[in-house]
């Protein structure tokens, strides 16, 4: 069973859990957007020898929200990530990260690379980026969905069942195991049925995103050993921008693995394979 830890950090809470004895290999692994720590509950027992603490990003799982009124831009996750690396009392580590996770850790890679050691990214290579010309429609499309008020009411189920059936129809085709897996760290028993734990603010519309040519200038400062796996039937990338990203990156290895999008989750056993062997470390059988 992993570890639950409560970590201090000047945004309040980072909740996380952690495999492996103390004086393992130290590993940050980063879930997406609205998933959270469990993401790699299936993968982390199959990699022993690391000491793979999986983080709740504010505003998900058990972290701490924003206060009312503030939403979660996308670079504020790197100050957060320096911020957990300080309360662990690490001063190197490896990176791993799944879709959001992965454009953060990857920018993050970017921004600080003497401090990280490897980096792993599933499903992930930087952010969502966007034309500059965009942003005086994204800024007030995100200024009118935090006016409404529905945008930040979380929804009420009537029962866990429905959010399970919601979740198989729509999540990347992931199996039911895996959504089990989310939902029993990502609902909250409320009055009325139950919600998610998530805070409702991180569905509103990014206030501004990157350009393009920004994302490669940080792909193009990582200087870590760097794994890209992607599933067979995952998330598509529009061919010219993954090549550019891709070529950014010198020297990253790239693999196509069995699975969707939430690869480490649905077939754990080859992405520890290809992990395990990145990250120089023995791969364990779990039944």
């Amino acid at each position: 069973m992993p570890e639950e830890l409560r970590l201090s950090v000047p945004w309040g809470t980072a909740a996380a859990r952690a495999w492996g004895p103390p004086d393992g290999t130290p590993v940050l692994a980063v879930h997406g957007w609205l998933d959270n720590a469990a993401s790699f509950d299936h993968l982390a027992p199959r990699l022993p020898g690391l000491r793979l603490v999986a983080l709740d990003l504010p505003g998900h799982g058990h972290s701490s929200h924003a206060p009312p009124g503030v939403l979660y831009p996308f670079l504020d996750y790197i100050p957060a990530l320096h911020q957990v690396l300080a309360a662990l009392g690490w001063a190197r580590v490896s990176l791993m990260g799944h879709s959001l996770g992965a454009g953060v850790t990857s920018i993050f890679a970017g921004t600080f690379p003497d401090l990280v050691e490897r980096l792993v990214l599933i499903e992930g290579l930087g952010p969502l980026s966007e034309a500059p010309k965009h942003g005086p429609e994204r800024l007030a499309k995100s200024v009118l969905e935090q006016a409404d008020k529905h945008a930040r009411d979380p929804a009420v189920y009537a029962s866990r069942e429905i959010v399970e059936r919601r979740l198989l129809a729509t999540a990347s085709k992931m199996k039911p195991a895996s959504v089990a897996t989310l939902l029993d760290r990502g609902l909250v028993e409320v009055e009325g049925g139950v919600s998610w734990r998530s805070d409702a603010a991180l569905r509103i519309a990014s206030r501004l995103r990157l350009s393009e040519p920004q994302v490669l200038a940080f792909l193009g400062a990582i200087a870590c050993p760097t794994l890209l796996l992607r599933g067979d039937s995952g998330y598509s990338f529009v061919p010219d921008v993954a090549s550019a990203r891709v070529e950014a990156v010198s020297g990253l290895q790239v693999q196509t693995l069995p699975g969707g999008h939430h690869l480490h989750l649905d077939h754990p056993e080859p992405a520890a394979a290809a992990i395990g062997s990145f990250l120089q470390t023995e791969v364990v059988e779990v039944s």
